[in-house]
């Protein structure tokens, strides 16, 4: 029987999916971009050619579906494993590019599946912080996005996302109506060959630098 990892990535090869993405991230932009006046920087970084990591703060589960609007590429994503039972729901996520992962536990088969997207040149987000957090800061990130980085050659491209937590914090299920900013930095370039642990610790603390500055940026923009 086919698995549901399987599933999500035979419905997201299809031609087809491609037009719903499409129409969902036309929507977004039709619909919360003015809904919460979005304001965008450096959104072309994006848009480079090849494999990118694109690494956003999390504060909100808006922050995904607002992304979509930042570049022009389609986004893949890591999803929770359970959103993916309801086998309608589950389709409509893999066609938008997301594919399951299991929380809680070394998930080897969605980082085969990640780092084989990166060798194919998509584009993935990967949250550097995990979990959802709060506030201001960026405290700390986790080596998986330095791993792949370095397993595949991708690029990194750090993305600051202000108000989306006063928008949509934990526990909430309406949006509230505020003002949200983006914005984008550089590509960071992974050093050549495979990275020591200790190299990998030290990327990942650049990487956190250079995601602050760009929250910071964005958290200013917001207002």
């Amino acid at each position: 029987m086919e698995d549901l990892q399987q599933r999500a990535q035979r419905i997201a090869a299809k031609r087809s999916s491609m037009w719903v993405y499409r129409c969902v991230r036309r929507t977004i932009m039709m619909v919360l971009y003015p809904y919460f006046r979005v304001q965008r920087r450096n959104g072309e970084y994006l848009d480079i050619d090849g494999p990118v990591i694109v690494a956003p703060v999390h504060r909100s589960n808006l922050d995904t579906p607002l992304l979509a609007g930042l570049g022009h590429r389609r986004l893949r994503a890591l999803s929770k494993e359970s959103l993916f039972s309801n086998r309608y729901f589950g389709a409509f996520l893999a066609a938008l590019g997301a594919f399951p992962v299991r929380r809680g536990v070394a998930d080897r088969e969605a980082m085969r599946e990640a780092v084989r997207m990166l060798d194919a040149g998509e584009q993935l987000v990967v949250f550097p912080e995990g979990a959802r957090q709060t506030g201001p800061r960026v405290e700390a990130v986790f080596d998986g996005m330095s791993y792949l980085a370095s397993r595949t050659g991708a690029a990194i491209v750090p993305v600051g996302i202000a108000g989306s937590e006063a928008a949509m914090p934990p526990g909430t299920r309406l949006p509230r109506r505020t003002r949200v900013a983006m914005v984008a930095g550089p590509p960071i370039r992974p050093p050549e060959g495979r990275m020591t642990r200790p190299q990998m610790s030290r990327f990942s603390e650049e990487v956190r630098e250079r995601l602050q500055a760009v929250f910071d940026e964005a958290q200013a923009l917001a207002g």
